[in-house]
């Protein structure tokens, strides 16, 4: 009979299947063939509903929605233009930067590719940038602000992992601003081999873009400043930034309409809310077996025959987490923490670095060849054969894979902050 039910929850995955079904089948079968009530699972979902923290998820997300569904992005670009599109290789690197803001206020890359790939296309071809070069920035970049607060994946992380949020926002700046350097540096390179001409610098056009942004501009400093200062938590910062953005984007700029559009906004992010924590409810139920099953200690009691060092041990998770970050949805990637976490402890591996090592190969799995989302959804954007994205894809891909082995191996890039603030 196990043999059966294990059979049809591998059919189930393998026919396409929900995953959070897959996995709520997975934790319902093995909870009854151990002989413990199956209500484990629904005590699991129900427990997920008292954690404070998990306000955040909606909060954050509507936030981000108002914001992309605002005309903020036409803002940001113009601002981050003025501000450095003098610079050799400007324009993309205010690509960059706009990509990393988004995707981190949406939590969702592929919100950042429709929003901001279809409005900066046309602008870095125009500016002499070769197709395959802009769909490739563009498609990597969906995921670039994965490691920013507010991103979500920090936020499910903490949850999952048991980890301080607010020291994983802090914890998150330098390596993400570190892909983004490196990313630039690629760039800069580029313009300059291609010989692309300069914007000229006009305090004029950054006054005036400073000025149409003013309102919007203060939005990362709210959530960084105030949660690396202590003034408040990541709680406190979701609820700020929530009711900011709405009395910005409704009532300042005008941008969306109290009445005709602040209710499809709400029920359009409350959606992608829904889905995540019946995902999370799900999957933490089988969560629950794994760990009273003891199958982490089990799991590292095998490795330990075979592996004995900190540096093979990183390498190979590294390997793991590109393939389930290529093959899996960004929750289901984050449901694996639990059995890892003990044995990269075990390790001596910091769980505030163990997460962000998680969540930097998740942006790189994103766009990997050949399933990561970040190709689909850019292939549909930019309406071109997804192989042509993977070649586009690579060159970028290489920069993301530098940048993981430097955080990988160098736990102080992300460590050093917290001891500076006190979170180590």
């Amino acid at each position: 009979m196990g043999t059966l039910v294990t059979v049809v929850i591998i059919a189930m995955a393998l026919l396409g299947a929900p995953l959070f079904a897959v996995f709520a089948a997975a934790a319902l079968a093995l909870f009854y063939f151990d002989g413990t009530a199956i209500t484990a699972v629904i005590i699991e979902m129900y427990r997920i509903s008292t954690i404070p923290l998990l306000i955040t998820i909606p909060l954050f997300t509507f936030a981000g929605y108002l914001l992309a569904e605002s005309k903020a992005p036409h803002r940001i670009v113009r601002f981050s233009q003025a501000l450095v599109g003098w610079m050799p290789g400007g324009l993309a690197i205010v690509a960059l930067v706009v990509c990393a803001f988004f995707t981190a206020f949406t939590g969702a890359s592929g919100v950042t590719i429709i929003a901001i790939g279809g409005l900066m296309m046309p602008v870095l071809i125009a500016d002499g940038y070769k197709e395959k070069f802009a769909i490739g920035l563009l498609t990597t970049s969906g995921s670039l602000g994965l490691l920013f607060p507010p991103s979500l994946p920090i936020i499910i992380y903490g949850l999952v992992s048991g980890a301080s949020i607010d020291q994983l926002f802090i914890a998150g700046l330098l390596p993400g601003l570190f892909i983004v350097f490196l990313l630039s540096l690629y760039a800069v390179f580029t313009a300059k081999r291609a010989h692309l001409p300069t914007r000229e610098f006009s305090m004029k056009e950054l006054l005036d873009a400073t000025r149409e942004f003013a309102w919007e501009l203060p939005l990362p400093i709210l959530v960084v400043g105030g949660i690396y200062s202590g003034i408040f938590t990541a709680t406190e910062a979701a609820a700020i930034t929530a009711f900011y953005a709405f009395v910005v984007e409704v009532f300042i700029y005008r941008d969306l309409h109290l009445i005709r559009d602040v209710p499809r906004v709400m029920r359009e992010s409350m959606i992608l809310v829904g889905a995540i924590l019946i995902i999370l409810g799900a999957v933490l139920g089988f969560t629950n077996y794994v760990v009273d099953a003891q199958i982490p200690i089990k799991a590292l009691e095998w490795i330990r025959q075979y592996m004995s060092s900190k540096i093979v041990f990183l390498m190979l998770l590294n390997v793991v987490l590109l393939i389930g970050g290529a093959l899996l949805d960004m929750l289901s990637a984050l449901m694996l923490v639990p059995l890892v976490l003990p044995i990269a402890k075990e390790f001596g591996v910091d769980p505030i670095h163990l997460g962000i090592i998680y969540l930097a190969n998740l942006e790189i799995g994103y766009s990997t060849p050949p399933a990561g989302l970040n190709l689909f959804i850019g292939s549909f954007r930019f309406k071109r054969p997804i192989v042509n994205l993977y070649g586009a894809s690579l060159p970028f891909l290489s920069f993301y894979v530098v940048a993981l082995g430097v955080i990988t191996y160098w736990p102080d890039l992300s460590l050093v902050l917290l001891r500076y603030f006190g979170g180590k």
